[in-house]
């Protein structure tokens, strides 16, 4: 069900796919970048839907109790208390990607759809916590492609490996480029 809505979206949208889903795909933290628009969602939704990809991202609880709270955790959400310390969400995080024998965890790492001086690194240190893989996903809106450009086990080495990520989305253009920035660290 989710693949065909998935698929008349996408058509519909007019956005390309352009990557083959792999085993270690499947099972690693999904950076989402640039986040500089409410369309990322839906877009990023419908791309992992038509690569039967299982994805879950973290979304603030009243959202996943409140009256459309079905919807959100039938898209994947995960329902979190923003009030409590941050490295109890990153956490919970390692665990879940530690419990579970296939899950993509969605992270949009800039944290906010506005410009923000440096990205957050709760996806590196909850991929290299878990033992699982890094995802560069990318929405580039230039080209209307959405695709991910690698996925790789980070090496322990924070800056070589942050300065890769930021080398690599060189390039991609946000819905709101002024909004987006590529300075990762």
């Amino acid at each position: 069900m989710k693949k065909i809505l998935a698929s008349i979206f996408l058509k519909f949208t007019g956005w390309k796919v352009t990557f083959q889903a792999t085993p270690e795909m499947a099972h690693s933290v999904m950076v989402a970048a640039p986040h500089t628009s409410n369309w990322d969602f839906p877009l990023a939704l419908a791309v992992f839907w038509y690569k039967g990809l299982n994805i879950k991202y973290f979304i603030k609880s009243n959202y996943t109790n409140g009256p459309f709270g079905w919807f959100f955790n039938w898209t994947g959400a995960i329902g979190v208390n923003r009030n409590k310390k941050q490295n109890r969400l990153t956490d919970f995080a390692i665990e879940l990607m530690k419990e579970r024998k296939k899950l993509v965890l969605l992270v949009p790492a800039e944290g906010s759809r506005k410009w923000v001086k440096k990205w957050r690194s709760g996806f590196y240190h909850i991929a290299r916590a878990s033992g699982r893989p890094i995802s560069l996903g990318y929405l580039d809106y230039g080209k209307k492609e959405a695709g991910v450009m690698d996925v790789f086990y980070p090496t322990g080495n924070f800056e070589k490996d942050m300065l890769y990520i930021q080398e690599s989305y060189q390039g991609i253009k946000a819905r709101h480029p002024e909004n987006y920035n590529p300075r990762i660290f």
